[in-house]
């Protein structure tokens, strides 16, 4: 597992850096925000508890066109064109209309860092302070827009989520060596009553785990069970909450992306290229303001509408996350049986990856350094 390389004892100086714009978390989502202000006038800092790529907290997998679109490429591990689905009645083999790579955690974010001209520092993040302000350990940090990409805590709110009575998922997973050529999902309630199991191969690993939509439901006896049935060692464990509802993605004077927005897809717990597609979105919000061409209010109306109106899909996935659990296992079979036409697969699959889609990535294009302006709150 990583090394812990935070600043620590002495090194922890006060922070005093002037910013135009404060990215909270530097995992997925802080990352694509900066990487979309590249360029700018704008003085962008991003602060994170660890330093950036030490702390992985997912099975780290997404589309293969969206680790292409990000430019990063030589962060994959290994790559998949087959999903395979185990139940208790059923196993079956679908081949995707695209492909899904797992991919190295610390080389992806560096190399998203690398494409960014924001200035890092390691803080841990306590809370709000007053209007334009974010209290660290390290005192308080000021700037006219500032963006929580914190994760499910959702630390710059005013009411965050406290398990196991808010809408999340939990999921853990061990790291075993070894490898294997499947990727591989388990909808077997001998495992876990409500949610899903998972087998995904990294070349030099695979990341076995278990993921319960009920966060009452313990996963550490499942996650080593399912990894002793596949000859697996229970080692390097990982979890962490996942959430399965859509937030507002603005908050006050905050802008929310990621897991903070609950920008996790429900039923599949896929939250990776929604934290890069959202993140994005934001990023080219915030772009506008530091350019000149909107103000921050403008930017909050445009940026909350805009993940408002992914709200359907969540929804959506959220109630067959829900009914899921519910339908027997045979009948689950049967109907799985049938989803794993090939026309079926691929009218599925092409609909669930445009909700997110890497298109949007490309549009990134390189843009004339704007003179330094000063920015513009309110209308």
């Amino acid at each position: 597992m990583p090394t812990r390389r935070t600043k620590r004892g002495s090194a922890r100086t006060p922070l005093r850096v002037d910013a135009d714009v404060l990215v909270c978390g530097s995992s997925f989502a802080g990352l694509a925000v900066a990487r979309e202000l590249t360029g700018s006038a704008a003085r962008v800092l991003l602060i994170d508890r660890y330093e950036i790529g030490e702390r992985q907290t997912s099975a780290c997998a997404a589309p293969t066109e969206w680790l292409a679109a990000m430019g990063v490429e030589a962060s994959i591990k290994q790559t998949f064109g087959d999903l395979v689905i185990h139940t208790p009645h059923l196993t079956t083999r679908m081949s995707l209309p695209w492909t899904f790579s797992t991919f190295d955690y610390a080389i992806l974010c560096e190399r998203l860092f690398e494409r960014c001209d924001a200035r890092f520092e390691t803080a841990t993040i306590k809370g709000p302070g007053d209007a334009g302000a974010v209290e660290t350990d390290r005192g308080e940090l000021r700037a006219p827009l500032i963006v929580d990409c914190l994760g499910w805590r959702r630390v710059l709110g005013q009411r965050g989520y406290q398990p196991p009575g808010a809408p999340l998922s939990r999921g853990l997973e061990v790291h075993p060596g070894g490898g294997s050529d499947d990727l591989e999902i388990w909808i077997d309630r001998g495992y876990v009553p409500a949610g899903y199991s998972w087998s995904f191969p990294a070349a030099d690993e695979v990341r076995v785990g278990v993921g319960s939509f009920d966060p009452g439901f313990h996963v550490k006896d499942s996650t080593v069970r399912l990894a002793r049935d596949l000859d697996r060692d229970a080692v390097r464990y990982q979890g962490n909450w996942i959430p399965h509802r859509l937030r507002e993605a603005t908050e006050g004077a905050v802008f929310f992306v990621g897991d903070s927005a609950g920008h996790c897809l429900p039923l599949t717990a896929e939250g990776i290229r929604t934290a890069f597609y959202f993140g994005i979105a934001c990023g080219r919000e915030l772009r506008r303001v530091v350019d000149g061409l909107a103000t921050r209010d403008t930017a909050l109306r445009r940026y909350g509408a805009f993940s408002a109106r992914h709200r359907w899909h969540f929804d959506w996935l959220l109630r067959v996350q829900r009914l899921v659990p519910r339908v027997p296992p045979r009948l689950l079979a049967a109907a799985l049986r049938g989803m794993s036409e090939e026309e079926f697969v691929r009218w599925s699959f092409v609909h669930y990856l445009r909700i997110a889609h890497p298109a949007y990535a490309h549009e990134l294009a390189a843009r004339p350094q704007p003179r330094r302006r000063a920015l513009r709150l309110a209308a």
